[in-house]
């Protein structure tokens, strides 16, 4: 599974972050939020998608078309560049 945060969307309620602590960070410039990872952790996925679907400004978007085994393990995850 993969997660994309669109930056021109997030207002920076932090939803995500709460619900999903481990898959998202918040920006200490904006308080946006991006993905810790753009592939989720299998550990992981059922929070990502709700945090997905509580996000106001529906920023988040999930892709459930990777299957599991090839997303990483909790503790393998690729780190993300983020946007400012």
């Amino acid at each position: 599974m993969k997660v994309h945060v669109d930056a021109g969307r997030c207002q920076g309620h932090t939803l995500c972050a709460m619900i999903a602590p481990d898959s998202f960070v918040l920006s200490d410039v904006d308080g946006c939020a991006s993905a810790v990872s753009e592939l989720v952790a299998p550990d992981q996925q059922e929070l990502v998608i709700e945090a997905a679907r509580s996000c106001p400004e529906q920023a988040i978007t999930v892709d459930e078309s990777i299957p599991p085994s090839t997303s990483p393990r909790n503790g393998q995850r690729e780190k993300m560049g983020t946007t400012s």
